[in-house]
């Protein structure tokens, strides 16, 4: 409320200019733990750098009781594997992980449903171990190809359900290592 001109008014109570404050400098990833854009060519065993990918273990171990498992697949195997397809998905797309990205690696080695016992075979031997071996993650996350990766879980469902043999080459796994 404005005072009265004819109110005694000492100077230092007196209605000073506003100090405004400068607009702030641009900001730029500098410090150690800044989040940065993975570079554009993939490095094999580097990983790929995104938000929050640790959200992706969470995600997947909300699809445990879906799995369609084989004999001799662990589940631990499995959901350690997808996550980190789903993390390497989630980075390509600058996002954290969401159960599209789980969803997507599962289809794709056919967890969700019965698959066909060649691509049986094939997973068993890519996802042994996967949960207790670091190395053996870092191979199955680069192992597919980010064109796969890309692709919605329903346009892979239903590439594979048309062509069965393009298993192979949405995967990256070798011809051999599938039959």
């Amino acid at each position: 409320m404005t005072q009265p001109k004819f109110a005694p008014i000492l100077p230092e109570d007196e209605v000073r200019d506003l100090h405004k404050l400068p607009p702030p400098a641009a900001w730029y990833p500098l410090r150690p733990a800044d989040f940065r854009p993975a570079p554009a060519g993939h490095l094999p065993g580097r990983g790929a750098a995104g938000p929050d990918q640790g959200y992706g273990l969470l995600l997947a171990d909300r699809f445990a009781d879906r799995l369609v498992l084989a004999e001799g697949e662990h589940a631990d195997d499995v959901l350690e594997g997808a996550a980190l397809l789903a993390m390497r998905r989630a980075a390509i797309f600058g996002r954290a992980p969401v159960s599209a990205d789980i969803e997507l690696a599962l289809v794709l080695f056919g967890f969700l449903a019965e698959a066909p016992a060649d691509r049986q075979a094939a997973r068993r031997e890519v996802f042994a171990g996967v949960a207790h071996d670091y190395w053996r993650g870092r191979e199955l996350a680069d192992l597919v190809p980010e064109t796969t990766l890309r692709l919605a879980p329903a346009d892979l469902r239903a590439r594979l359900e048309e062509t069965p043999g393009d298993f192979e080459e949405l995967s990256g796994l070798e011809p051999e290592a599938v039959t």
